[in-house]
């Protein structure tokens, strides 16, 4: 029977100042990440702990969707690699409703004997799952007692009581994030409409005319010149039907959610709309300004663009890792690929030099990696100054 959470008023306080804390988070950039670093950062302060972690599975499968830590420097989560998998003490807390404390993790029956080349040794543990209306959406670890002890009673109510009301906020989070989505995906629905009605009589017209002027061109050639020259004004009148829609209609969720949020829409919108599985991984902390964020999301919407649309990938995958020297973005697929060092190719892949040039206004760099039927890789690396 899990029993109810007993700690004093300050304490209670702490809690809730941790809470309104993640609160405002929502309602300031509606991004889930975001609110998750919050709350683990308060479960660190709240026991004590060296390291903590809230994780979220995935609603089906072995790993976790969100990972977040606390006490690891940006280079150590980067060299970590992946996000772990639900298994051994990490999966206990996913699937039995009761916190766990033990002195010493590694002699826990449910410890799998190993940790990765780079992971931290860790002692004392407190696992406390996080439940939303009977089930378990994610779980607060907590690892290494700052004095040298073990988690107390106290600090266990103290994460219980943090988790109930991270439950509500990890919903929340959750919830404006998928009307996000929703509202994303209405919205190029919209676009499609407008843009078919804005330009279909346009795009009718220039196939009409320039038929005309190559039927004119043998018989009468100045003729054609002027349905050339009409051609050309028909062609710019599309092009600014076109540059008036797109300006008119794009609400990009980047200033109000920031780019994890963004790319994270924006991936799981193609998802549904393509055959290929496309996904997207996110770790570290991410601290760039909303210039950095720009060309980052830009590059990530070309390189999608190329993969999904004309690369015929089945398997597409966007990296985004935020570390203590520089953000790096990799997208990498499984389509048709090419040679990047082909000649003439920039005048064929117009968006090669766009995410270059997207690239170095940041002082960043793009490197391509990519080859006639093996897939290609885009890494975009952005140094901190």
């Amino acid at each position: 029977m899990r029993r109810s959470p007993d700690i004093d008023g300050e304490a209670a306080a702490q809690v809730l100042t941790a809470v309104s804390e993640a609160v405002a988070a929502i309602t300031a950039d509606a991004s889930i990440e975001r609110v998750l670093k919050k709350l683990v950062t308060a479960a660190q302060e709240l026991a004590g702990a060296t390291y903590a972690a809230v994780g979220v599975p995935e609603p089906e499968g072995d790993t976790f969707a969100r990972f977040i830590t606390a006490g690891m420097t940006d280079d150590l989560v980067e060299r970590l690699g992946p996000l772990p998998r639900t298994h051994g003490l990490l999966a206990a807390m996913l699937t039995e409703p009761d916190p766990h404390r033990t002195q010493d993790i590694t002699e826990d029956p449910r410890f799998r004997g190993w940790w990765p080349r780079e992971h931290p040794k860790m002692t004392s543990f407190l696992g406390v799952p996080i439940v939303a209306r009977g089930r378990v959406i994610g779980a607060f670890y907590l690892t290494d007692k700052r004095d040298g002890g073990s988690f107390s009673v106290e600090d266990e109510d103290r994460i219980a009581l943090l988790a109930a009301h991270a439950a509500v906020a990890i919903e929340n989070a959750a919830l404006l994030e998928a009307s996000r989505t929703a509202a994303l995906a209405e919205e190029r629905d919209r676009m499609a409409r407008e843009l078919h009605d804005a330009l279909n009589q346009s795009l009718f017209g220039l196939t009409l005319t320039s038929r005309a002027a190559a039927a004119l061109l043998p018989s009468d050639p100045e003729r054609a010149a002027e349905e050339l020259d009409e051609v050309q004004r028909l062609a710019r009148q599309a092009l600014a039907e076109l540059r008036e829609v797109v300006t008119g209609m794009h609400t990009s969720d980047l200033s109000r959610d920031g780019l994890v949020a963004a790319i994270r829409s924006d991936v799981a919108l193609m998802d549904r709309a393509h055959d290929a599985d496309v996904s997207f991984l996110f770790s570290g902390d991410l601290r760039v300004d909303d210039v950095v964020e720009h060309e980052i999301y830009r590059v990530v919407q070309e390189a999608l663009t190329n993969a999904l649309r004309h690369a015929g990938a089945d398997d597409v995958v966007v990296r985004l890792t935020a570390g203590s020297d520089a953000t790096v973005v990799e997208i990498s697929d499984d389509g048709s690929g090419f040679d990047p060092n082909a000649e003439g190719i920039r005048s064929h892949r117009l968006g090669l030099t766009s995410m270059e040039e997207r690239a170095r206004a940041v002082g960043g760099a793009i490197e391509i990696h990519s080859g006639p039927g093996a897939g290609t890789r885009v890494e975009l690396r952005v140094p901190h100054e």
